[in-house]
């Protein structure tokens, strides 16, 4: 088997001297444009999984790398003038001179050949005469990019500036610091990488990297600015440079990483941010599993279906918490003014990877001494402290999220709605929202949904109000009222989401004539200004009836592509009168309809409004725009905003993943300090804990958790062994308080070898 090698760095290098050492009669070429001693950077961190498979791989490499490394377990965050430190972390760190030295070596001994201050030949031409090409060329594949048709790549390059430098010191922890310059907030990242050196990377948003005037600087200068800037950290030293370059970091994902016997692997197949220390890491690990492939597949076509099969989801789950540490960082002047542990707490925990759990297990006292400044209770978990919204206290931080149930008839929750709403008001939460609520009859999704318009309706949900409010005393109970808009007039989601009815349609409005789905949903009427005006009375008699019902707390929903979000939006809306244009324009009647329930809601009652803060589609409704229409409501009198994301246009393409719209919630609660409730993939009481601690959210809403478990929260306590006012269990409950006894699984060890 003839294999290329295109790019020898330590991803490529490691990958053919696996390669070979599994099958020595592999005849391997690696091509190195550069000489063997040059380099980009300075050190580099692997973890303790990736040391692993090297040394169950090629333990010779293993121990090789074992003399070189540096180890540490601490992080150093240090903010004006202030070092907040966390234990327990773990890392390990060498130069990356010495990596590909060791690489190096390694692969002369097995007879593999490298071909330094070379070009590969093209990947299509190395193709036809090889039975395998490796393209690790880089971020810059040139690979990639001359068959762009076929492995379709997407690059997103971000908002910050970095720069890769060097001092002459070793850190005795891996150093997070931030400076607040005229210009702006920049941040150092800096670790030990040998006893005598770390890396020091310097990061800052663009504008703050131009109005400094480093868009100007050569290398020297930019080195001179950034140790002038931290030099309390560098103890007045000055930092090396290496071809250092002020880069903006690109985000590299690709629908395909292999074409014909073509295979792309580390950053040519993907990305992740330095800020988690994965770019070698994920090339090493590629290695790995492209050698394993090979070796357990019949034939090359297989083992890189494999290969990419094994490693796509490893892979979108680092580049997922990469992106959130990247968006963290962006975002990081929103956050300087936190309390100091609370914001050494947001920054450990910035990529969801690292949680309140296993922070906690890392470094008890650090997250304690972070809770105590946070005013939570002694030995009680963050979920569990109260939070007073308006002239409501809510005795924890747990939502049951709306979510429709299409279950009613002619609008009216019955039995079901009883059941289904008692049941999670008996589990624990502090909030207990409804489905949305539909105003009027053609306001309604589908004919399943509840409604406000109607006595009949009123009635209902008070019986429902008193239930909770006399069996789970202390629950809040929440009404969220919305028209469908454009989206109305569909079946039940079992029958088909979205689908129109088969028969009995009503026609449905819109803020324009823009069906939901063209050809599929109806073109709905554009509403003139008159029936703006009965659309807003429609909400006003709803809310002054869910006030009568008894609920504590009313939200507006104007999200998820319904009437009032189909305004917000400017995919939606495209009016030429005073409702229409700029996003001013835009609010103009979510506001008046916000003002009149506002005003016909009891002033002690609080009010919410619930967001789509991004479309997920090219020209909607941005994250800016989601910050200006979170502080119009809240100018307006909103006690509170919930965040969710989408839902608007069927063309989206939502960025998926644990915690994924907590982003946009955050952003606004740090912006505008104005209470949020996140919501979108939360699905563990660790992670309700972090967002909390860390003040990303103030309130976290469960949907599919609260479907699984109607007792979610009460659980949530007991397995954190908390019995405290944040989740008292129902009376005739109580017996069941703890976590029921299994079987047996702790068997006695033998204790006897008998031979």
């Amino acid at each position: 088997m003839r294999v290329a090698v295109i790019g020898g760095g330590p991803g490529g290098l490691y990958a053919a001297a696996l390669l070979k050492r599994l099958d020595p009669t592999r005849r391997i070429t690696v091509w190195e444009r550069n000489a063997p001693d040059d380099t980009f950077g300075f050190g580099v961190v692997l973890s303790d999984e990736t040391l692993g498979g090297i040394e169950h791989a090629d333990p010779e490499v293993y121990r090789a790398l074992q003399q070189e490394f540096v180890r540490w377990d601490d992080i150093d965050v240090v903010h004006r003038g202030r070092t907040l430190t966390s234990g327990g972390h773990g890392f390990a760190a060498l130069g990356r001179r010495r990596l590909l030295a060791v690489l190096h070596r390694r692969c002369r001994d097995l007879g593999i050949e490298l071909r330094f201050r070379t070009e590969a030949p093209p990947a299509a031409e190395l193709a036809r005469t090889h039975d395998l090409v490796i393209a690790a060329d880089g971020v810059h594949s040139a690979t990639r990019t001359a068959h762009a048709d076929a492995f379709r790549p997407q690059l997103t390059t971000h908002r910050c500036r970095y720069i890769w430098l060097a001092a002459d010191v070793a850190f005795d922890a891996f150093r997070f610091e931030i400076a607040e310059t005229a210009h702006g907030v920049a941040q150092l990242h800096a670790y030990p990488y040998s006893w005598d050196a770390s890396t020091v990377i310097v990061e800052m948003r663009e504008e703050v990297w131009r109005a400094a005037g480093l868009d100007r600087a050569d290398e020297r200068e930019s080195a001179e600015w950034c140790a002038k800037v931290f030099t309390e950290a560098l103890g007045g030293r000055s930092l090396r440079s290496n071809n250092s370059s002020w880069i903006a970091f690109r985000t590299v994902v690709n629908d395909r990483w292999s074409y014909g016997n073509t295979v792309l692997l580390g950053d040519a197949a993907h990305t992740a941010h330095f800020s988690i220390g994965s770019g070698t890491k994920l090339a090493v690990e590629d290695a790995l599993a492209l050698a394993a492939c090979l070796e357990e597949q019949p034939d090359t076509a297989a083992a890189l279906a494999a290969y990419e099969a094994e490693r796509r989801p490893v892979v979108a789950s680092t580049q997922r918490a990469a992106r959130a540490s990247l968006a963290w960082f962006e975002e990081l002047a929103t956050y300087v003014d936190q309390p100091p542990r609370q914001f050494a707490f947001n920054l450990l925990t910035r990529s969801r990877r690292v949680t309140h759990d296993n922070l906690r297990l890392r470094d008890p006292a650090f997250v304690a001494a972070v809770e105590d400044e946070a005013g939570h209770p002694a030995d009680t978990p963050p979920m569990f402290s109260p939070l007073r919204i308006g002239e409501l206290t809510l005795r924890n931080r747990v939502v049951v999220s709306p979510m429709d149930m299409y279950s009613a008839v002619d609008g009216t929750p019955g039995d079901f709605h009883l059941v289904h709403l008692g049941a999670r008001a008996l589990g624990g939460a502090g909030l207990v929202m409804t489905e949305m609520v539909c105003v009027s009859p053609e306001g309604r999704i589908t004919p399943g949904c509840t409604g406000l318009y109607a006595p009949a309706h009123e009635t209902a949900w008070r019986r429902i109000t008193d239930f909770v409010h006399r069996a789970a005393p202390g629950t809040a109970l929440g009404v969220q009222l919305g028209h469908s808009g454009r989206k109305g007039s569909t079946r039940l989601m079992w029958e088909g989401i979205d689908q129109p009815l088969p028969d009995g349609n009503w026609p449905v409005v819109a803020p324009s004539a823009l069906p939901y789905r063209p050809g599929v949903n109806q073109v709905p009427h554009a509403l003139t200004v008159p029936e703006l005006t009965a659309v807003r009375e429609q909400f006003v008699r709803s809310a002054e009836s869910a006030a009568r019902a008894g609920f504590d707390l009313l939200e507006l929903h104007c999200a998820h592509g319904y009437l009032l979000s189909g305004f917000l939006s400017p995919l939606t809306n495209h009016r030429t009168d005073a409702y229409g244009g700029d996003l001013t324009a835009r609010l103009r009647f979510p506001l008046e309809v916000f003002d009149a329930v506002r005003a016909a809601w009891p002033t002690g009652r609080p009010m919410t409004v619930r967001i789509s803060a991004t479309d997920w589609a090219d020209g909607g409704t941005t994250a800016d725009d989601a910050v200006a229409i979170a502080a119009a409501f809240v100018e307006h009198g909103a006690d509170a905003i919930d965040v969710s994301t989408g839902q608007v246009v069927p063309e989206e393409h939502p960025d998926f993943g644990r915690s994924y719209q907590t982003p946009f919630a955050d952003r606004i609660r740090n912006t505008l300090g104005v209470p949020v409730v996140a919501v979108g993939a939360i699905s563990s009481w660790d992670d309700v804990n972090s967002l909390v601690l860390a003040g990303r959210a103030d309130l976290c809403a469960l949907a599919r958790p609260h479907l699984y478990d109607p007792q979610w929260t009460l659980h949530a306590a007991a397995e954190q062994g908390y019995a405290g006012p944040g989740a008292p269990w129902p009376l005739p409950y109580q017996a069941g308080s703890r976590t029921p006894p299994t079987g047996r699984t702790d068997a006695p060890k033998p204790r006897l070898t008998l031979h």
